[in-house]
């Protein structure tokens, strides 16, 4: 099976490498081999390599820098998946297409399923809505719902709460972390074994993976502590303060409750979940182990 993995240098990406079954022949390009926002290049690596699947991992993920770039963020989150829908329809190969619970305005206060409509708050939501929308066009395209993604690589909530503990801890200072903004958090380890599912079992074309349990930005910042003392990345954990919303203003709206429904997703996949905490905890032993 030939793979076009776009997105290749991001954290997705490279766990998605690492994680590459034998079977498949595997075409990574990162953003300086295929440029997402120009959709002559995405058409033309599809009719060169033909592949079976184009796994689009390749996201504009900058949420509040999408407010004051949305022609951009368009164009890498709708219209790259667009043009690979359009190429792969002549070629016969097939699209996943990787979303996200900002696709959904958080207001209804309980996990949103599949099947929902969509209703984003932000150019970056509703520019993977778009995404979204263009890839299921395609005959046997599927989308991947997930969420507040991270990994030991790449920058992520994670990688900077690591950071920011040591420096807090070391000036005596807390650390202020929104605690009213409700999801869950997801491991790149966990996440790449259930986009490598997805592209070999049928099923929905719709689906959702998440690690399991919820979480505010605060719980993950304090486990972020915990669990980086525990993995010898940090001498000790700051303390962590709540905030509100309010408190943190962004340029850009966030959902306040993001949960995704993946119990059906989790049964066409054949996966176990992993909890949210117990995903951290093997991050960060990945982490330890990279760096001695």
């Amino acid at each position: 099976m030939k793979v076009l993995l776009t997105g290749a240098a991001g954290q997705l990406g490279q766990a998605l490498i690492a994680s590459s079954p034998a079977e498949v022949e595997l075409i990574a390009c990162s953003r300086a081999e295929l440029d997402l926002a120009n959709p002559e290049a995405c058409r033309a690596a599809v009719q060169a390599h033909r592949p079976d699947w184009v796994l689009n991992a390749g996201a504009y993920t900058a949420v509040d820098k999408a407010e004051s770039e949305p022609e951009l963020a368009q164009a890498v989150n709708a219209g790259a998946p667009g043009a690979f829908a359009e190429a792969l329809a002549a070629t016969g190969g097939r699209l996943l297409q990787v979303s996200t619970d900002f696709v959904f305005n958080g207001a209804q206060g309980s996990p949103y399923r599949p099947e929902q409509p969509l209703d984003s708050l932000g150019v970056y939501g509703a520019t993977k809505a778009a995404g979204e929308t263009a890839a299921l066009k395609l005959l046997g395209a599927r989308v991947l719902r997930t969420s507040w993604v991270y990994g030991p690589v790449g920058k992520n909530f994670c990688l900077t709460m690591l950071r920011l503990h040591a420096l807090k801890a070391a000036a005596g200072e807390s650390l202020g972390v929104v605690a009213d903004q409700v999801g869950c958090p997801t491991s790149t380890l966990t996440l790449a074994a259930a986009c490598w599912r997805a592209i070999s079992v049928e099923g929905p074309q719709i689906l959702q993976w998440s690690d399991a349990g919820a979480a505010s930005w605060y719980d993950f910042a304090v486990a972020i502590g915990e669990l980086g003392v525990q993995a010898g990345l940090l001498e000790r954990a700051a303390r962590v303060k709540p905030l509100t919303t309010a408190d943190y203003p962004t340029l850009a709206q966030r959902p306040s409750y993001s949960l995704l429904d993946c119990t059906a997703s989790r049964l066409a996949l054949g996966l176990e979940p992993l909890h949210w905490r117990e995903g951290l905890a093997e991050v960060l032993r990945c982490m330890a182990a990279a760096h001695p």
